[in-house]
């Protein structure tokens, strides 16, 4: 028996109904995640993470595990008495219950509100990785590079270990691994 007439187009009307549905779940994510950073809401973050995420970030080494990233993350940003965190540009890919994505950065820090010294902001290029289960989407991998900062880091939250000043902008080397731009 063939299908009666508009089923076809029912399921590639449904399929491009999930694939931005999921896009805007991915995008929401994430938006959620990082409005928390700006709160210093870390559990909300990090419920943004599966349990063996990966953390890849400019002067940092990489960081396994999501109670790993949370404490590196804390360390870095609980002492700025206000954050800004933007994301732009974001672009994801749904295959299935897997997805990359990538976007740009660019945050802003204050150690001390009021006083006359610049804010600590630095922007560079990010790509994800997300895998859905059911409590959603979330984060499997997170590369953030840095290709400019602005300003001091007065309290030395984002300094490389080995470097004992602040991250020098650094070059991701070539395509993204999921080989978009």
């Amino acid at each position: 028996m063939s299908p009666s007439p508009g089923t076809d187009d029912t399921r590639t009307l449904a399929r491009r109904l999930q694939r931005l549905e999921d896009k805007e779940s991915l995008r929401a994510l994430l938006i959620r995640g990082w409005r928390a950073l700006d709160r210093k809401d870390w559990r909300t973050w990090i419920e943004c993470w599966t349990e063996d995420a990966v953390l890849e970030f400019g002067p940092w080494e990489r960081i396994h595990g999501r109670e790993a990233i949370l404490a590196k993350v804390v360390e870095a940003e609980a002492p700025y008495a206000g954050m800004q965190h933007h994301l732009l540009n974001m672009d994801f890919e749904v295959r299935g219950d897997r997805a990359t994505g990538v976007g740009y950065m660019w945050f802003v820090a204050v150690a001390a509100p009021g006083r006359t010294s610049s804010p600590y902001a630095m922007g560079g290029p990010y790509d994800w990785d997300f895998a859905r289960d059911s409590g959603g989407w979330r984060l499997t991998r997170q590369r953030l590079g840095v290709r400019w900062t602005t300003g001091e880091d007065a309290l030395r939250s984002f300094t490389a270990a080995d470097q004992g000043m602040s991250p020098r902008p650094t070059e991701t080397g070539g395509p993204a691994p999921n080989g978009r731009p």
